[in-house]
């Protein structure tokens, strides 16, 4: 008798606890029209580079009422006025319930949605929530009027540089002169070895320049131009057919340098997109200054840190990192931001997959393009990879040149290579190698 009641007792509790369970499982039935409503800070927004720091527009939602506690996290996606959202820019926050672009970083989403500078246009934007791992939901579409801004310069001319001194010899590409200040004189910034340059349009030699007295003036057909290995500013006025050859760098030295402040400093790039100077360097914890051709008899410091170089100013104190330093030596503005930078790893590498990997060069003018030319590869396998980690990877899991998080090792030949890293359709980055 007191086994059978023992039974029936437990029957009874089994059986209220699945009732039990049941209920929670109806109490778990998403609720129907359940999606972020979105409100939007204006309806209209117009950027300028002036305002380029200051908040343009903020999206915003209420925690939808999803009939249970549930752990969400939300995207922003923005596309042109009808577009799909299959390419959309695609903006995470996570467990917040609003995002704030400013003028600076909604400009870029807006130029490469194909939207043009300083004409008004029509952008849709959308926010998905999403529970678990299956689980979407969208809002409605809400649509904007936004005017972007040109945040790059074209100082591109159809003149350039080649000879046996330049990287790509007499069969170019030819490297390029740059509009200046001045009409008709433009300058190129060039790394040359010992040989022989001359000047010529459009990668053709239909016209193209030479020096027949090596006395500064120039010749149709003339000449080639004899250099020694340097880094140098060309400065060529095509109404005079005058030109110079100076000796012309910019570098980082200091305790924090990587060779300390003696030379070889960390060297700047020209960026004709913003007509700025840039390097992408690893520092460690102390102090910089700039200094032009690795020499103290010009030199740059920060007096009042107030992010404008002085000559001979006060050392720049600096935290160990890597970071992408940017002046501009017009107005002596500079900044110091933290970086994250793509590199090569692996058994067909320099390094091998211990790195430190060779980094790639992005394009401040395209962005998510990352550029490396002129890389020597063995028989091996690479990765391409963030920052020297393991945290960021990217492989081939199809060796179809897109790219995917993780993916599989990527087999190469032994030879020199031009490397281009595409991560401007982010749910689909891709790779090309091309062998020189």
């Amino acid at each position: 008798m007191k086994k059978w009641f023992h039974k029936y007792v437990f029957a009874v509790v089994a059986t209220t606890m699945l009732a039990s369970c049941e209920k929670d499982e109806i109490k778990a039935v998403l609720n129907s029209g359940a999606v972020p409503v979105v409100t939007l800070s204006s309806q209209t927004v117009v950027l300028t580079k002036e305002n380029a720091d200051k908040d343009a527009l903020t999206v915003s939602w209420a925690k939808p009422d999803y009939g249970f506690e549930a752990p969400a996290n939300y995207t922003v996606l923005i596309d042109k006025k009808g577009g799909d959202f299959s390419n959309a820019a695609s903006i995470v926050t996570g467990t917040e319930l609003k995002k704030t672009f400013k003028a600076s970083e909604l400009n870029p989403i807006l130029l490469k949605l194909g939207l043009k500078a300083a004409t008004a246009g029509d952008i849709d934007i959308k926010v998905q929530s999403f529970l678990g791992g299956s689980t979407t939901l969208a809002s409605t579409v809400m649509s904007v009027k936004a005017t972007p801004y040109l945040d790059k310069l074209d100082l591109s001319t159809n003149w350039g540089i080649v000879g046996s001194a330049t990287v790509n010899g007499w069969n170019g590409p030819d490297m390029p002169f740059y509009k200046s200040d001045k009409a008709n004189v433009y300058v190129a910034y060039v790394a040359l070895v010992d040989g022989e340059i001359k000047f010529r349009q459009d990668n053709k030699w239909d016209v193209n320049m030479g020096d027949n007295g090596a006395d500064g003036t120039l010749e149709a057909g003339g000449a080639n131009i004899v250099v020694k290995q340097g880094n140098y500013k060309i400065t060529f006025d095509a109404g005079a057919m005058k030109y110079t050859i100076d000796k012309y760098a910019w570098g980082i030295v200091g305790s924090a340098a990587p060779s300390g402040w003696n030379a070889p400093d960390a060297p700047f790039f020209y960026d004709p997109a913003t007509d700025q100077w840039r390097v992408i360097v690893t520092l460690k914890d102390g102090e910089i200054k700039i200094r032009q051709n690795e020499d103290w008899a010009v030199n740059y410091g920060d007096k009042g840190a107030d992010g404008t170089l002085d000559a001979g100013g006060d050392n720049i104190v600096v935290k160990a990192g890597l970071y992408l330093i940017t002046v501009d030596f017009k107005s002596l503005k500079y900044t110091i931001v933290p970086f994250k930078v793509w590199g090569i790893v692996g058994s067909g590498a320099p390094n091998g997959w211990n790195g430190p990997d060779t980094k790639f060069t992005p394009d401040f003018g395209n962005e998510g393009i990352w550029t490396l030319n002129g890389i020597k590869l063995v028989d091996g396998e690479i990765k391409f990879r963030q920052n020297d980690d393991w945290a960021v990877n990217y492989g081939d899991d199809k060796a179809d040149g897109v790219m995917e998080a993780g993916g599989a090792n990527i087999v190469v030949k032994a030879g020199t290579y031009d490397i281009v890293l595409d991560f401007t359709v982010a749910a689909k980055p891709t790779y090309k190698l091309t062998k020189k």
